[in-house]
C-alpha cells in the first residue's frame, strides 16, 4: 500500500472538545500533534488519513491542508488558489463546494470568498482541460475550505465528506437527538475504565450507550459509512483503502461480561434505541428497558458509571421542568447509588445544583449552537 509523504491535516470538533480529539489522535501516533482551537493538527500519510477518518470519534472532518499565503484583496486571493494542482483532487469535470471563515482579514465577506475561490479553482481547471468543475452544495466530490485570518489564508481539502457524526447505523433519531460525536466525548469525559457497569437512565435513541459498547470493544466509529470525501480523488488507491476498511472493521469486540444498560420513559424511543444498536452490531451487548429514572433500583455497592444526557431544553420544554427532573435524580440518586461514578450533559450553567452532587470537573462544550457544561464526579453521601 503506497503511504506517501506525511502533509499538513487538521482534524475539526466542536468547541470545548478539542482535548479528547488531541488525546485520540495521540493514540493513533501521528505525527507532531498539536491541539489548537476547533481541532487538531497533525502530519499524516494517505493511510493515516484513511485511519483518522475511520477511527476517530469525537471529529467531525479531517482537512487536508493544501497551501498558505497572504490574501489581502480578491487578486492574491485568486493568485494563491490558482498556484495548487487541483487536478489531484477533483476531476475536471467534477463538482465542487467552497466554505469559507473570516476574521481580522481585509476580506471579510465569507460568500465573496468563496466565490472568487470557486472561479479560481475552475479557471486552472479549465486553462489545462479545457472542461472546468461546477457546483454542487448537497453532494460535491471536493470540498475546499478557505480561513482567512488576519489576512494570511489557510486552504484545505475536506478528505472526510459528509460529517464524521453521520456513522451510518443510525435508523431512529427521535427526539432532540444527540449527535454521534457528543456521544462519544461524554463517555470519554466521564473517564469510563470501559470494564464497569455502564447505566444511562435517559438514554432516549441510545447513542451513548451505541458509543459505549463501540469503544469498549475498540470498534472504530467510521467503518458503516459510505463513500468519504477522498474515495472521489483522481488516483484514489481504491485496492488499498478497501483492504485497510475490511482490516479494521474485523478489528475489535465488546467484552461479553461488560453490563451496559440503557432505560428511558419513552416506549417508541427504546424502540428505536435498539433498532440504532442493532445496526451499530452492539444490540446482544445492551440492556434496554422501558422505565423512568426515578423507577430504577439502583444497586448499592455496584460501582457503575452513570453517564447521561438527561431531558433539559426542547426535550423538557422549559428550563423548571429540567431543573425539577434533576433534584428528583439527585435526591434518589444520593441515597441509593453511593460510590457511583457520574457524567451529566448539562444544557446550561448552573443546572448541576440541581442535581445536589458534587462535581469533580466540569467542561464547556458548544453543542450545535447551545452552550452547555458537562460535568462529573463519584456520588457520596446523602447530605447536600
Amino acid at each position: 500500500m503506497a503511504k506517501g509523504p506525511r502533509e499538513e491535516h487538521f482534524a475539526v470538533c466542536a468547541p470545548g472538545l478539542e482535548p479528547h480529539l488531541h488525546a485520540e489522535i495521540r493514540a493513533l501516533k501521528f505525527a507532531n500533534v498539536e491541539c489548537q482551537v476547533g481541532g487538531v493538527r497533525f502530519d499524516a500519510t494517505t493511510e493515516d488519513a484513511w485511519r483518522a477518518n475511520l477511527e476517530l470519534r469525537t471529529a467531525v472532518r479531517v482537512l487536508k491542508r493544501v497551501t498558505r499565503f497572504t490574501a489581502k484583496n480578491e487578486i492574491e486571493l485568486a493568485a494563491g488558489i490558482e498556484e495548487v494542482d487541483w487536478s489531484r483532487f477533483i476531476h475536471p469535470d467534477g463538482t465542487l463546494r467552497v466554505d469559507s471563515r473570516s476574521k481580522e482579514s481585509a476580506l471579510d465577506h465569507t460568500l465573496y470568498i468563496e466565490q472568487r475561490t470557486k472561479d479560481a479553482v475552475c479557471d486552472s481547471l479549465r486553462a489545462r482541460f479545457s472542461v472546468r468543475p461546477t457546483v454542487s452544495l448537497d453532494d460535491p466530490d471536493l470540498g475546499i475550505d478557505v480561513h482567512l485570518f488576519r489576512d494570511r489564508c489557510t486552504v484545505s481539502v475536506d478528505t472526510s465528506g459528509d460529517s464524521l457524526h453521520k456513522r451510518g447505523w443510525r435508523r431512529f433519531q427521535g427526539r432532540a437527538p444527540l449527535s454521534e460525536t457528543f456521544g462519544a466525548a461524554c463517555v470519554l469525559a466521564s473517564g469510563w475504565d470501559r470494564r464497569s457497569p455502564f447505566v444511562d437512565p435517559y438514554c432516549g435513541s441510545g447513542t451513548i450507550l451505541v458509543e459505549a459498547a463501540r469503544i469498549a470493544g475498540d470498534m472504530a466509529p467510521g467503518v458503516f459509512r459510505g463513500r468519504y470525501g477522498f474515495e472521489r480523488w483522481p488516483g484514489h488507491d481504491a485496492q488499498g483503502w478497501s483492504a485497510l476498511k475490511a482490516a479494521v472493521k474485523a478489528r475489535g469486540a465488546v467484552p461479553k461480561k461488560l453490563v451496559l444498560r440503557g432505560s428511558d420513559a419513552n416506549r417508541e424511543a427504546i424502540q428505536g434505541a435498539r433498532e440504532n444498536a442493532e445496526a451499530a452490531g452492539v444490540l446482544d451487548s445492551i440492556q434496554f428497558e422501558v422505565a423512568t429514572a426515578e423507577s430504577i433500583a439502583w444497586k448499592k455497592g455496584w460501582a457503575a458509571w452513570l453517564v447521561t444526557n438527561p431531558p433539559w431544553g426542547e426535550r423538557v420544554g422549559d428550563e423548571r421542568g429540567a431543573d425539577t427532573t434533576l433534584k428528583s435524580l439527585g435526591d434518589r440518586l444520593r441515597v441509593m447509588a453511593q460510590g457511583y461514578r457520574f457524567g451529566f450533559l448539562l444544557g446550561k450553567k448552573g443546572l448541576d445544583r440541581s442535581l445536589g452532587l458534587t462535581i469533580a470537573a466540569r467542561e464547556a462544550w458548544l453543542n450545535g449552537g447551545v452552550d452547555c457544561e458537562f460535568v462529573s464526579g463519584e456520588i457520596g453521601d446523602t447530605s447536600r
